[in-house]
């Protein structure tokens, strides 16, 4: 697996940079995403993001930025605002730094956050041993594997989301949803242990 960037258009409205108590709980589970392998390390970043709802009823998230490593404390500018997307011209609406990039799935988090108005926060992460045994452990997983950070790995969670909480994208990655960034966080966890 290698990273293959961004693909999307960022339109970024200005440059605040996100902050508040929640960021720093997004930070721990990056953190512990990191010490489990359930996020692992590539050179230039981490195989996984993050996201959280910022307000129930809305669908503007802070999500982890592209190329940004859980093996380190993640600086401020680690952190974007999504206040929109386009999924039909792919564009990200977004504040934060200017010289960096929300993650390349977040057009994936904003069409959960979207459907799903009970999602408070989206883990993704990369686990070997959960994508190896996700089908025979009852794992909900989509149809077949599709390019990651485009409209199709979009389409294709939304095929299977109904009211699950953990998701396996096919021969990827997974998914946690939670009302909490904890709960998500503690299902990742359940689920490995499970697998």
């Amino acid at each position: 697996m290698a990273y293959e960037g961004v693909k999307y258009q960022t339109i970024i409205e200005d440059d605040t940079i996100p902050s508040g108590v929640r960021i720093d709980e997004l930070r721990k589970w990056c953190r512990i995403f990191h010490e489990k392998n359930l996020a692992p390390f590539y050179p230039g970043g981490t195989y996984g993001n993050m996201s959280f709802r910022v307000q129930q009823g809305e669908n503007i998230f802070i999500i982890t930025a592209a190329r940004t490593s859980f093996a380190e404390e993640l600086p401020p500018e680690a952190f974007f605002t999504v206040s929109g997307v386009d999924l039909e011209k792919a564009i990200v609406y977004a504040s934060g730094e200017k010289n960096r990039e929300p993650s390349s799935e977040t057009m994936l988090h904003y069409a959960i956050f979207r459907e799903r108005p009970d999602v408070m926060a989206i883990l993704h992460g990369h686990c070997r041993a959960i994508t190896q045994n996700a089908e025979k452990t009852g794992i909900v997983t989509t149809g077949e594997f599709v390019e990651p950070g485009t409209t199709k790995v979009v389409d294709s969670i939304l095929e299977v989301l109904d009211n699950h909480n953990f998701i396996e994208i096919k021969d990827h990655g997974f998914l946690s949803l939670g009302k909490s960034i904890d709960e998500a966080g503690l299902l990742a966890i359940e689920m490995l242990e499970k697998v």
